[in-house]
């Protein structure tokens, strides 16, 4: 420790010599171990944003590194080879410098010094392992600015392509009728296979390596997210506050990080990918800004017509093209040589599958091979917008993922607008694969961002979106025929309703909520039921019907509605695609006629079900000892591991704890939640779940747990004097020479 003196003040800091730095670099951390940077040149603030990163999720990010590159069996072994030849082969291929400028003259320059800063600090390690290295025995890989334009990542937000191939095996086993019933598209259209598809050529097989691609990386030993904004009109203040929490699966360490930037033309605190320059979403001095997915689609997968005397060409308009092959050589752990692989594309992109016997190839289509489509680069230029003609010209930036961005500024104005590359397609509605050879499905270009719905000042003096159905009445253009269901927006809608002036405290209680809609529409149809016959289904429905339809863990009213709801589409529905309906049809059918049998035998299978789990004291029922989450680390270390702790609400809760596959375990949800007070950048609030820190051994690993399970938040430190006040460690980067 040692006394100096940073702009003009005397202060103790821990003093870092790094090579590669210009000027000194303060960092002053507070008390929730969140990292505040002072620099005196962008190049420094962003090299001490890759130094902090690496010092707080050196694994993290080398594992994000490993997967975006495609070199994941080198520390994983032959099991990953498969998904880094995937990896490989949507990496950007096309011009540099025009990838670069896509997302702004200097994001090059930023990124080379944010993976200098990343680099630094691997340095500084002289050969020490971290303890998750040392388990797994390998050593963190030094990063290139090429690195950060990684496309895997985009891979899983733009996921149509998953969609197509499974509307496509349904189609074929059950006709198109019974598909446009239990998923029907939204708007309505037709469903009907392209002319010239033929569904015998659609396999499960197509998808099985690009499935493994996109999920989580694990060592073996429903997303959704809400946004609001509000003018002055409905605040106590009389400025505007805008709330997001955007939902993605909950990891350990959290899925974001979050940075205070400050520096010349920098003033930026949010959140973004640990791996990534900048933020993605938070405020800056003049706007505040966040961001939900639209789900515009993205994809397309096209079925190619091989030569059988040729696998190495390919049809298209009457003449045969080569396959374009590409050799690489993956490193393996556990062999001493590399692997060599080929890669094939046609001119629609990479392919995922071939079917020799069928002489088939399925090409991936997708806007990842655009320049400027690595994922949430662009916020590079969001975070440095003064006002909304400024927003709207970064948010042309933004390609991938699509977004709904919401926006406030100081001035008292509010807006929305949808972004992301949207492909044009002329006579077809990219519902289902299509064929390759005929030239009639090739994309006609892009909707021109300006097209793309937006709001400015409404004069409902609100805006909020939550994955829903966000194409205006009238609105000319289908961006997509899949969304997640409405209820949550709905329930926002609600709660922003006239008669209010709005607080930050109003906006953390209006995202823990956990009020079902759902809920109170099956109420409804039990209470018209009135079928119950047995003391046991009175007993039930009685709890049911006098219940206020929250989600609370504590509940057992919750449980027997998520046991019931549950257990309902396979009593309800007979043909095998209503049991995977979504419960937007199952409440519709329930509304048209209160199926009195299945009603019945579902209730009759939630109640063996949760004495079964929970006991036959039902006061025992708690929704919370069914619905928990465990943060489990990658490598799988039980000491690392954090919970199972109880939860509220589900999927379609506003407070949105979803889970996956047959259990009730919650996986995805908000792990970053802020509310922004434009009044006073101070009042804001936030919270980034387990903690900021990926070390196992740091205070900041699980330290906001306790917190965010009970619905508490930490302040948004901006200012220099709120910021010193909360300070509990300082580090001074200096110059080494």
């Amino acid at each position: 420790m040692a006394a100096v003196f940073f702009w003009g003040v005397l202060l103790a800091a821990e003093t870092i010599p790094l090579a590669g730095l210009r000027q000194p670099v303060e960092v002053l951390r507070d008390r929730w171990g969140v990292p505040h940077l002072y620099a005196g040149t962008v190049e420094d603030l962003f090299f001490a944003q890759g130094y902090l990163a690496a010092r707080d999720r050196l694994f993290q990010i080398d594992l994000w590194r490993r997967t975006g590159t495609g070199q994941l069996a080198e520390v994983l072994g032959p099991p990953a080879v498969a998904r880094d030849v995937l990896a490989r082969s949507v990496r950007y291929r096309g011009d540099l410098p025009r990838e670069w400028n896509a997302y702004g003259r200097d994001t090059e320059r930023i990124t080379s010094a944010f993976t200098a800063g990343i680099n630094a600090y691997i340095r500084g390690l002289k050969g020490r392992r971290p303890p998750e290295f040392a388990r797994l025995g390998y050593d963190p890989g030094l990063w290139r600015p090429e690195d950060c334009l990684s496309r895997v990542a985009g891979l899983l937000m733009t996921r149509n392509v998953r969609t197509e191939v499974r509307r496509a095996l349904e189609t074929r086993i059950y006709g198109s009728a019974a598909v446009a019933k239990y998923s029907p598209p939204d708007p309505w259209t037709t469903l009907k296979p392209p002319r010239g598809l033929d569904l015998a050529d659609i396999s499960a097989d197509i998808l099985r390596v690009y499935e493994e691609a996109i999920a989580a990386v694990r060592f073996e030993g429903e997303h959704g997210s809400n946004n609001w904004v509000v003018d002055g009109a409905l605040t106590a203040s009389g400025k505007p506050m805008l709330a997001n929490d955007p939902h993605r699966p909950i990891l350990l360490p959290s899925l974001r990080k979050t940075v205070h930037l400050v520096g010349p033309g920098w003033n930026a605190f949010g959140a973004g990918e640990p791996a990534l320059p900048g933020i993605a979403l938070g405020h800056n001095d003049r706007i505040a800004f966040g961001f939900t997915i639209v789900g515009i689609d993205q994809q397309d997968l096209y079925v190619e017509k091989l030569d059988p005397a040729d696998p190495n060409r390919y049809r298209h308009r009457g003449q045969w093209r080569a396959v374009e092959r590409e050799r690489q050589w993956i490193k393996v752990r556990g062999r001493a040589e590399p692997v060599e692989v080929e890669i094939r594309y046609t001119h629609h992109g990479p392919i995922l599958h071939e079917d020799r016997n069928r002489h088939r190839a399925f090409a991936l289509r997708w806007v990842g091979t655009e320049p400027g489509a690595a994922g949430y680069l662009a916020g590079l230029a969001l975070a440095r917008a003064r006002n909304w003609k400024e927003f709207l010209a970064a948010a042309e930036r933004y390609k991938v993922p699509s977004e709904n961005l919401v926006y406030a500024d100081v001035d008292g104005n509010i807006g929305w607008q949808a972004v992301g590359l949207a492909p044009i397609r002329r006579h077809w509605n990219g519902l289902y694969p299509v064929p390759g050879d005929t030239g009639e499905y090739e994309w006609a270009g892009f909707v021109p961002p300006g097209n793309l719905p937006r709001r400015f000042n409404p004069p409902e003096h609100w805006i909020a979106t939550a994955n829903h159905n966000i194409l205006p009445q009238g609105y000319p253009i289908p961006l997509s025929y899949e969304w997640a269901m409405p209820f949550r927006f709905l329930r926002v809608r609600e709660m922003l309703g006239p008669g209010r002036k709005f607080t930050v405290a109003d906006f953390q209680r209006m995202q823990m909520d956990v009020t079902s809609l759902p809920a109170r529409r099956f109420q409804e149809a039990v209470r018209r039921w009135r079928g119950a016959r047995s003391a046991e289904e009175r007993r039930a429905v009685e709890l049911l019907l006098s219940w206020d339809a929250r989600l609370e863990a504590g509940s057992p009213a919750a449980a027997l509605y998520e046991a019931w709801i549950h257990a309902l589409p396979r009593h309800l529905f007979t043909h095998p695609l209503g049991r995977s309906a979504n419960l937007g049809v199952v409440l519709r059918t329930l509304e048209i006629r209160a199926d009195p049998t299945a009603l019945r035998r579902s209730l009759a299978d939630a109640i063996r079900f949760l004495e079964q789990e929970l006991g036959k004291d039902w006061s025992a029922w708690q929704w919370g000892r069914l619905h928990t989450i465990t943060f489990r680390h990658p490598i799988n270390v039980p000491a690392w591991h954090r919970g199972p702790y109880a939860r509220p609400g589900d999927a379609h809760t506003v407070h949105s704890t979803s889970s996956a596959g047959q259990t009730f375990a919650q996986t995805n949800g908000a792990s970053y939640r802020q509310i922004i007070d434009l009044s006073d950048w101070d009042r804001s609030v936030m919270t980034n779940v387990p903690g900021e820190s990926g070390d196992p051994g740091s205070p900041h690993y699980d330290d906001l747990i306790p917190g965010w399970t009970a619905g508490r938040y930490h302040p948004m430190l901006f200012s220099r004097k709120a910021v010193e006040e909360a300070t509990v460690e300082r580090l001074l980067l200096v110059p080494a020479y």
